[in-house]
C-alpha cells in the first residue's frame, strides 16, 4: 500500500491532521509517518521547523515497496523534503512523490485513495484534487 509522510513545521499540527485522516479509514488505512518540528536544545517540546534527515527516515519507514507520497505544509518544508530524497536509496527515492496538495485536505484524499491500494501517482493526484474541490465549494 502506498505510504504517506506528513511534513510540517509543527508537530501538533501534523499529529492532529493525521488523527483526523485516520478516522476516514480506521484500521484499513496506509502507513502514515510524521516528520515534524525540530528539537530545540534545552527544551522538552519540539520547536518549529523541519529536518531533512527525519523526513528521509519517515519515508523509509512508510515505504513497503509500493512507494510513498509526501505532503508538506510550507515552502521550506519542500526544500527539506527535496533534500531528504538525496539521502535515500535511489530505488526508494524513485518511488517517492512530493505533492503540492494542501496539507489537511490533501492528506484526507491521499489516505482514502491509498487505502484503496492505489499507486503513489494516483494517491498524489487525488491529494492535489482537494485544492480544486475546496475552490469550487468556496465559489458556490
Amino acid at each position: 500500500m502506498t505510504g504517506i509522510v506528513v511534513v510540517s513545521h509543527s508537530r501538533p499540527l501534523a499529529e492532529a491532521s493525521v488523527a483526523m485522516a485516520r478516522q476516514m479509514v480506521r484500521d484499513s488505512g496506509p502507513r502514515i509517518e510524521i516528520a515534524a518540528g525540530i528539537q530545540d536544545p534545552g527544551s522538552e517540546e519540539p520547536g518549529l521547523g523541519t529536518d531533512a534527515a527525519a523526513i528521509s527516515a519517515a519515508i523509509e519507514a512508510a515505504d513497503d515497496g509500493q512507494g510513498v507520497v509526501v505532503l508538506m505544509d510550507l515552502g521550506s518544508a519542500i526544500l527539506s523534503a527535496r533534500t531528504a530524497l538525496e539521502f535515500l536509496d535511489p530505488d526508494i527515492a524513485g518511488r517517492t512523490r512530493l505533492s503540492w496538495a494542501p496539507l489537511v485536505e490533501g492528506l484526507l484524499g491521499a489516505v482514502v485513495t491509498a487505502a484503496s491500494g492505489s499507486d503513489p501517482t494516483e494517491v498524489a493526484a487525488q491529494a492535489e484534487v482537494a485544492a480544486e474541490a475546496k475552490r469550487r465549494q468556496v465559489e458556490d
